[in-house]
């Protein structure tokens, strides 16, 4: 066996950097396997490893270029169908058109350009997590070398706010406490021991001897041998996690491409139906080859792009206000069909502050309300408010002497804050509560001295002056504690602590453990010194505490069900603590929880079949939320995954909706995640849901107007070639038509109020797209319509003698009013026309505008060549809107039959 004081010649090779279980190895086993020893490696062969492992440092894939994200946003059919379009539009004269669509164009594809590229810098925020500078005993010198120059076999020091810079198995350890938040999830910092081994099997969370790379030491000092570097760490693994995962498309991006092409064939096959038909009637090639061209301008829907973008970018600015940032636009409408939500625990379903929620003194319970930092709650015993009895204030005064934290308000954050140890915060807000202040009890009650914490002793004493005496002042584990204890404070005095009590006490703690709170006991020793300062104390009572669930996050809870969206906690923190938070939630109403040990022992298809009863996933690794991500989506489900922390990256990215914490999150999470919450609250979920599906809805309404409009403009010009009529619009007539009706109305209804009711609805189904039996009947009863009406009022003015230009301008003026019908119809695909039917005063006015306008093609005389139109009478008008307007009771009737049809749509 290798001998761990001396260092060696020889190097070990790269499976050195594998993931062996090197927290179920002895420290002179890893020396060994290492080829290093206690006074680390010599410069020169730190050198050579360096060389051979390559630096410590997080590495892309496949560096990414931005040319090909660029044009791969070409690639859409609709984005190709709009620059024929605005060529063809270019060719007819039409150069305002064709310059306008080309902009949309451009502006769509730099748009995805954008949103893509952006998507791949959460690797560079890993990067930039990773610790600049590290000391390392090399030749048995200390030394402080880049971190980037870390090897496996170094001997890395740590002390209090160090940035750990690779993975570490711990060769000593005083006292030593590492925040590994950002990597489990674990709220509170962790314990290492040294000495201690762990089985192979053991979860990440809980291996006490390793230390890992992106953690930071909050308490103590330490010092381990390297294991892993670069991208065989744990940091590591969730960089290649994150790199190998493809983002999905959105549900919109998929039915958009739908629409692209069912619209561009659709558009191919009628236009060259209609020009085939016009020839062989013996029409002039020229003519019907410009006339051809204008339906197919009118056909495509230019104005798509810009519905969609100015729909998404609305919802965003709306999102905002309501705290919710989003990265990609198109991902706003993924939130509308989210049918799972998986959420971390600690700052997001909880407020990540620890909080006192029970004491225990003098053989009383009392409960206290209020949640995280704010020193504002009250006391109650039995049900009942109470003020705080003496002995729960000296409980509460003794505790807050023996604590180093303090709770200060952040003007900043506008927020009430701790700095020090989180749970002696929680005793500090706790004695606020009752009135105490820390100041006073300080000028009061001066520290002399102390004993401090370690993870050994479990408790820490404080001594302070009492007068020409002194007090000690002691708190910690509860067994601790009582065993240094000969007598305990009751209503009556101090009391022995016999055999009884000791057990009545020992019963409280367990029954705290068993809610999932942290319990601390407190004592205190009057006319005392430092060697005698810990033994023959007062029991003064017991502390439980917790991280305690967001007030507003059962109601969203709630609020999700009713909208028929499954709630999920996905958490690194104990089992217990994560089913007492879910439970006071309501999450486990419909589950079960589980573990990641558990987990480990499923496969694949077992974890598919049991994925939809579990509700609580604790102790789990980033690999085990990944893979619950992915078997949620293999059922089917549209998933969205909130977290803040480094371990929720690889999740958050792969999830159709990964949604970041703003104020705790990590920078990777954030440029992993699709959207930001600005304030970490839950509830903030729901609000962006209800824009999401509030967004979907009027793009859905924009389409059904757009698809109603033209199927009854290609319908009219089929109908008319199919009945021997002449064609009852021109060219010219056509453009202006598309241009009116498809242009400020259609624009209008991408910012259509949200409908009543809408967080009552089941989640759309996703794979249903957008044409759903009820779009499909509406627009095809629509189209019809439009196309029935307008031939027959085109036959009936030819057959009333009217001139082929009257005949054309009654059909022109009858085609955009039908349309503009058609537009306050379709703000809805369920309910009435006739309810709040002005409601949309954007749309209200586009139509004002477009109705001012048409009566100027109509009236002025410069314009009746141009457009080949022709003043109308007043009889004609008549005539005009009551054939136009029928279209209300035909929708309706069509609604109705829909609702009928669908009785569980709400």
């Amino acid at each position: 066996m290798t001998q761990p004081g001396k260092r060696q010649r020889n190097r070990p090779d790269q499976r050195a950097q594998l993931q062996l279980p090197w927290h179920s190895l002895e420290p002179d086993e890893v020396y060994r396997r290492l080829q290093t020893g206690a006074e680390g490696l010599d410069p020169a062969e730190a050198a050579l490893r360096l060389t051979r492992f390559g630096a410590n440092e997080l590495t892309a894939a496949q560096p990414i270029s931005p040319w090909p994200v660029f044009f791969r946003q070409f690639k859409n059919v609709l984005i190709v169908i709009l620059f024929i379009a605005a060529f063809l539009s270019a060719l007819l004269g039409h150069a305002v058109e064709a310059v306008t669509i080309a902009v949309i164009v451009v502006f769509a594809a730099l748009l995805g350009f954008w949103q893509e590229y952006r998507a791949e810098r959460a690797l560079e925020a890993l990067r930039r997590m990773a610790a600049p500078d590290a000391a390392v005993l090399r030749g048995g010198t200390e030394v402080t070398v880049p971190a980037r120059d870390l090897v496996p076999g170094d001997l890395l020091l740590l002390r209090p706010g160090d940035r750990v810079a690779a993975d570490v198995r711990l060769t000593e350890a005083f006292n030593l406490q590492l925040d590994e938040a950002a990597l489990t999830g674990e709220s509170l910092p962790v314990d290492k021991k040294a000495a201690q081994l762990f089985p192979q099997e053991t979860p990440l969370a809980e291996r006490g001897n390793m230390v890992y790379a992106g953690t930071v030491v909050s308490y103590g000092r330490g010092a381990g041998i390297v294991v892993a570097t670069a991208m065989q760490t744990e940091f590591g693994g969730i960089a290649r996690m994150i790199s190998g995962i493809e983002t999905g498309r959105t549900p919109l991006q998929e039915n958009l491409d739908r629409v692209g092409n069912l619209l561009a064939r659709a558009a191919l096959v009628a236009v060259g139906v209609i020009v085939v038909a016009g020839l062989l009637r013996g029409e002039a090639f020229v003519e019907m080859l410009l006339f051809g061209i204008a339906l197919g301008v009118a056909a495509v829907p230019e104005a798509l792009p810009a519905v969609v973008t100015i729909s998404l970018a609305l919802g965003v600015q709306r999102m905002v206000k309501r705290h919710a940032l989003m990265r990609r636009l198109a991902a706003v409408e993924t939130l509308g069909s989210t049918t799972v939500i998986c959420s971390d625990k600690t700052g997001t379903l909880t407020r990540d502050e620890m909080t006192v929620r029970r004491l225990y003194c003098a053989n009383q319970w009392y409960e206290l309300s209020g949640a995280g930092y704010a020193p504002e709650g009250d006391f109650s015993a039995r049900g009942r408010a109470e003020l705080p009895s003496v002995t729960l204030v000296e409980l509460l005064r003794v505790g807050m002497l023996a604590c180093d934290a303090r709770v200060v308000w952040d003007d900043a954050a506008g927020r009430w804050t701790a700095q020090g140890d989180p749970t002696e915060a929680a005793l500090v807000v706790a004695a606020a509560k009752a009135g105490l202040s820390q100041a006073e009890l300080a000028m009061r009650y001066p520290r002399l001295d102390e004993i401090p914490f370690s993870s050994e002793r479990k408790r820490m004493t404080t001594l302070h002056a009492e007068g020409p005496a002194l007090v000690a002042c002691a708190k910690g584990a509860p067994e601790v504690i009582l065993s240094a204890c000969i007598t305990q404070l009751t209503g009556e005095g101090e009391r022995p602590l016999d055999q009884a009590s000791l057990e009545e006490i020992a019963k409280a703690a367990a029954e705290m453990a068993a809610g999932a709170l942290r319990v601390l006991a407190v004592a205190r020793k009057h006319d005392t010194d430092r060697p005698e300062a810990e033994s023959g104390m007062t029991f003064l009572g017991l502390v439980g505490m917790i991280d305690p669930p967001r007030p507003e996050a059962r109601a969203a809870i709630v609020v999700c069900r009713e909208a028929g969206i499954r709630p999920v906690m996905i958490t690194g923190d104990h089992p217990v603590t994560a089913a007492a938070v879910a439970r006071e939630l309501g999450l486990l109403d419909q589950g079960r929880v589980i573990t990641g040990a558990e987990l480990e022992r499923m496969d694949d298809a077992t974890l598919e079949h049991e994925v939809g009863a579990i509700s609580v996933y604790a102790r789990v690794s980033p690999a085990h939320k990944l893979r619950v991500v992915a078997a949620l989506q293999k059922q089917g489900e549209v998933v969205a995954m909130t977290g803040d922390g480094v371990n929720d990256a690889p999740a958050l990215k792969k999830a159709d909706i990964g949604i970041a914490m703003g104020i705790t999150g990590t920078a990777v999470s954030k440029e992993a995640a699709a959207m930001t919450l600005t304030d970490d609250n839950f509830a903030s979920i729901v609000a962006a849901v209800e824009e999401g599906r509030a967004i979907f809805d009027n793009i859905k309404k924009y389409l059904m107007y757009l698809l109603a409009s033209n199927t009854g403009e290609i319908g009219l010009m089929m109908g008319a070639m199919l009945a021997g009529l002449p064609l009852p619009l021109g060219a010219v007539q056509i453009l202006y038509v598309n241009l009116a009706t498809d242009g400020l109305p259609a624009l209008a209804l991408a910012v259509d109020p949200a409908e009543p009711g809408l967080m009552r609805r089941p989640p759309r189904d996703a794979s249903r797209g957008i044409f759903s039996r009820t779009v499909v009947t509406l627009v095809l009863v629509g189209g019809g319509w439009s196309a029935l009406v307008n031939l027959a009022l085109f036959a009936w003015a030819r057959a009333s003698g009217c001139s082929d230009a009257e005949a054309m301008t009654v059909t022109f003026v009858s085609l955009v009013l039908i349309q503009f019908f058609n537009a306050y119809s379709f703000r809805s695909d369920r309910d009435s026309i006739f309810r709040r039917p002005f409601a949309n005063r954007w749309l209200n006015r586009a139509v004002l505008w477009e109705i001012c306008l048409l009566l100027v093609v109509v009236y002025l005389p410069v314009m009746h060549r141009p457009f080949g139109t022709f003043s109308l009478t007043l009889p004609d008008w008549g005539g005009i809107i009551l054939a136009s307007g029928s279209i209300v009771p035909v929708l309706e009737l069509a609604k109705w039959y829909a609702r009928r049809c669908a009785p569980h749509r709400k």
